[in-house]
């Protein structure tokens, strides 16, 4: 659809009538577009010309027809007028005269003759007429600006053609992500903090300005670029994601200067102040967003308050788990660690994120010690809907007094053939019900399989100790000296706030 939208957009083609009083260089312009030379002699009115759209830098076809007052009448101006896509009004820098229509091209011609440049005093008029959308200062002798004054009237008529609804959208997300404290007003701080963010220059009265070249559009491009946008309103695919190099063995960490930003957004729309994010603080959030990035498991996957709510522990720890799991992001934020080897040979890392992989049959507890790492008993873990489930659960634990991530990933049952992303991991929890005899099996073949030949520490937790135990088919006796740890555990009463403390001891252990 946008295909055909903007092939029906350069079907059409641009009208420009360029107009105003005699002697200004307005005919010249027209003859040195087409000769690239500044003629010796000038008639009254030049023909009418017509240039195709391969060879215009917006691929848009342009008809070009010039007045003489002299050899036109009113009547006949009125015509060319209400034909014309964009007006062209023609004056000379040395001269006073100026002469107002809409819409409104302001061309100041002869600028060879004079040293100063007459932008104040047009900038002053393009601020009173919201009508006139470009002026720009050109030489047709010196074919100085030349190409540019055609530029922009070609740029214009691509801009009436965008949607009314795409700009509201667009420009609505740039003022809330502007909005640094979500009042709904720009203040002077945030007002300053979006000219350095678009222009790299604070906020000066307009009339400083000097610029040759002012454009309403112009500016307003150069706004939608430094916030991603393409020429179809889109935000830009290398903008959403840039790609990243990340080695075998290697992992995705936010960095701090991330947190703080993250940090500042919850804040921002913490509206209440109660530390966690309401449904409809949570789709304000994402109201800037080209798509809500987190699914309905979001809820049963981190953190949440006694309402179900996410909490400020929960919000980053998504986070957390979206860059580690998607390892396309703004690279600014992003800290790729160095491989887990380096780390074991030193017995020392700066990670902050640990990934347990978690195993065991359909059955023996691996979602309800997912859902106890996050502090739900049973009662809770039974509410959670279908839809809602999660394979993740991502929290924090403390370890030396720091702050670690510790993300469990639930796999299914299928030992057949495990790929190379299900392996990596910093620790392997193999999970069996023992009021399952089959189940302890499953994690023994796992284990030699898989992780008896690997330096990745692993343990072996019996779950449901609650329940009558039964007699395994296979020995744990055989096996559980490989093991680095063995726990049993009943998943009803789990706490496995400590079990990140385990696992970096376990990551750092010399095997």
């Amino acid at each position: 659809a946008k295909k055909e939208e903007e092939e029906s957009v350069n079907a059409l083609i641009l009208a420009i009538i360029i107009i105003n009083v005699a002697k200004v260089g307005k005919t010249s312009l027209i003859m040195i577009l087409v000769s690239e030379e500044f003629p010796t002699v000038v008639p009254c009115r030049a023909e009418e010309i017509t240039i195709p759209a391969d060879v215009t830098a917006e691929r848009v076809p342009t008809h070009i027809v010039d007045y003489s007052e002299a050899e036109q009448t009113d009547e006949k101006l009125y015509q060319e007028i209400s034909k014309a896509n964009v007006i062209c009004i023609v004056y000379s820098v040395n001269t006073r005269s100026l002469l107002r229509r809409v819409p409104l091209i302001l061309v100041g011609n002869k600028s060879d003759l004079v040293e100063h440049s007459s932008m104040e005093t047009v900038l002053h008029i393009m601020n009173k007429y919201t009508e006139i959308e470009t002026c720009v200062e050109c030489s047709a002798k010196n074919l100085k600006n030349i190409l540019e004054l055609f530029y922009y009237a070609q740029k214009a008529k691509k801009e009436v053609c965008t949607t009314l609804s795409a700009c509201v959208r667009v420009l609505t997300r740039i003022f809330k992500v502007s909005d640094l404290d979500n009042n709904g007003i720009l203040n002077d701080y945030e007002l300053t903090f979006f000219q350095r963010t678009c222009f790299n220059t604070p906020l000066a009265p307009l009339c400083e300005k000097r610029a040759v070249l002012v454009g309403r559009h112009e500016t307003t491009w150069a706004v939608l670029r430094r916030f991603g946008y393409d020429d179809d309103l889109e935000l830009h695919q290398e903008y959403l994601f840039l790609p990243l190099k990340i080695p075998p063995d290697c992992t995705t960490e936010f960095n701090h200067n991330a947190y703080l930003f993250l940090q500042s957004v919850f804040d921002k729309h913490d509206k209440d102040r109660d530390c966690a994010l309401s449904p409809e603080e949570l789709m304000d959030l994402f109201d800037v967003f080209p798509y809500v990035p987190w699914g309905l498991d979001v809820n049963s996957t981190v953190c949440t308050n006694d309402q179900g709510w996410i909490t400020y522990q929960g919000y980053l720890s998504q986070w957390t788990l979206t860059t580690n799991l998607d390892q396309e992001s703004q690279a600014s934020a992003i800290t790729v660690t160095c491989d887990k080897k380096l780390d074991l040979q030193k017995k020392q890392t700066q990670r902050n994120v640990f990934r347990c992989h978690v195993f065991g049959i359909t059955g023996s507890g691996k979602t309800g010690f997912l859902q106890g790492f996050l502090g739900r008993n049973l009662v809770l873990q039974r509410a959670i809907k279908e839809e809602h489930k999660s394979y993740y659960a991502i929290s924090t634990a403390h370890v030396y007094g720091q702050e670690k991530y510790l993300l469990l990933h639930e796999f299914f049952p299928d030992f057949d053939f495990l790929s190379e992303t299900e392996l990596s991991c910093d620790i392997v929890c193999l999970i069996y019900d023992v009021s399952n005899p089959c189940s302890f099996e499953y994690c023994a073949q796992i284990f030699k399989q898989y992780f008896m030949d690997s330096k990745t520490p692993c343990m072996l937790i019996a779950a449901k100790s609650d329940l009558p135990e039964t007699k395994h088919d296979l020995s744990l006796s055989t096996i559980k000296r490989s093991f680095t740890f063995w726990l049993r555990a009943s998943v009803g009463a789990t706490v496995c706030a400590m079990l990140g403390f385990v696992m970096y001891r376990a990551l750092l252990r010399s095997r």
